[in-house]
């Protein structure tokens, strides 16, 4: 398994993406609209043993979203400006798009010609997939068709979009069905949309969205992202990413929803992770 390398004595430690390119499946998860502190809530109570079993031992990383919406987070992830550390200094990145003049690309830094992480994916060989969520993934518009274009191929369908119930899962069962379909190596992207408004459904008895909705949400999804992992360690290496794009305001200083400059829609959870067929069982947190 690939470690993470100390880029140098000041800067926080990355794998190195030019080793991971090319021998890792990669599998980038937005879980949109995840606020950090429900994330990190859950995780320290011990109710996410999925995605827990991935983390490290302090739980989610918390950063800064480089966005308040779906829309813009998603061009600058694919870009490479995935969400920032949240602490002073410059943070090296794991994709880049090169640029004159960039602070923030390092020497295991995935740096690239093209405009956008598939794109760059695709032409060293990778089979790129998008899994779509929210409506700016369901080319029902032309607004709507922007994100997904940049794949190979793209899928969504109302069953996997926010009104549903068990999005995640039908999510989770395409990506399955698309990864057995060939041994190329592979970028998958999913977002995620459960915990998007409304999520009223994952909490019986609940009549209008709240933290306690959007936390039994992340519960639903933490459960139905257990075949993917598995599928991705019988796969290939498989290298994963999964973070959120923004969080939400629910009341905070008289606050609903996103695309507002809050911290609880700028402060997000990230993790960045090796899967393996080795990779261990990890304690809950006590």
């Amino acid at each position: 398994m690939l470690k993470d390398t100390p880029d140098t004595p000041d800067t926080p430690a990355i794998p190195d993406m030019h080793a991971v390119v090319g021998s890792h499946d990669i599998v980038f998860l937005t879980l949109d609209t995840l606020r950090f502190d429900v994330a990190q809530a859950l995780y320290e109570a011990g109710e996410l043993p999925v995605l827990g079993r991935f983390l490290p031992p302090g739980g989610w990383e918390r950063r800064h979203s480089p966005a308040t919406f779906t829309y813009a987070a998603h061009q600058a992830f694919f870009a490479g400006f995935l969400p920032t550390p949240a602490a002073p200094g410059r943070h090296p990145r794991l994709f880049a798009s090169a640029f004159a003049g960039s602070e923030t690309t390092s020497k295991h830094t995935f740096a690239f010609a093209e405009a956008d992480l598939p794109a760059a994916l695709a032409a060293r060989g990778y089979r790129t997939i998008c899994i779509g969520g929210v409506g700016f993934f369901n080319r029902q518009t032309a607004l709507g068709t922007v994100l997904p274009s940049l794949f190979q191929e793209s899928h969504w369908s109302a069953g996997m979009g926010v009104a549903s119930r068990h999005s995640t899962q039908k999510q989770v069962a395409l990506a399955l069905a698309r990864l057995a379909d060939g041994d190329q190596r592979t970028f998958l992207f999913i977002n995620v949309a459960a915990l998007h408004t409304p999520n009223r459904a994952y909490l019986p008895g609940c009549r209008a969205d709240c933290l306690d909705s959007h936390a039994a949400a992340l519960r639903y999804v933490d459960g139905a992202l257990a075949p993917l992992f598995a599928a991705c360690a019988a796969r290939a290496p498989t290298f994963a990413i999964v973070c959120s794009d923004h969080g939400s305001a629910y009341g905070e200083d008289g606050y609903r929803g996103h695309r507002i400059a809050h911290d609880s829609v700028w402060n997000v959870p990230y993790a960045h992770f090796f899967i393996a067929p080795d990779t261990p069982p990890k304690e809950s947190p006590p």
